[in-house]
């Protein structure tokens, strides 16, 4: 499931794809692994996955 979802840009103007094979930042905690991908466009964008 999580395979068929697609990483987007949220910057207001905006739809670019984020390349989830390379993440800026990833830190894991016990409540999940978070995940910062930054933009072409300067934003960025964090997911949270919970294992």
């Amino acid at each position: 499931m999580l395979e068929e979802l697609t990483l987007t840009c949220e910057a207001a103007d905006c739809d670019r794809s984020l390349d989830a094979d390379a993440p800026a930042i990833c830190m894991s905690t016990p409540a999940g692994t978070r995940r910062a991908y930054e933009c072409d466009c300067g934003a960025v964008t964090i997911t949270v996955l919970r294992e």
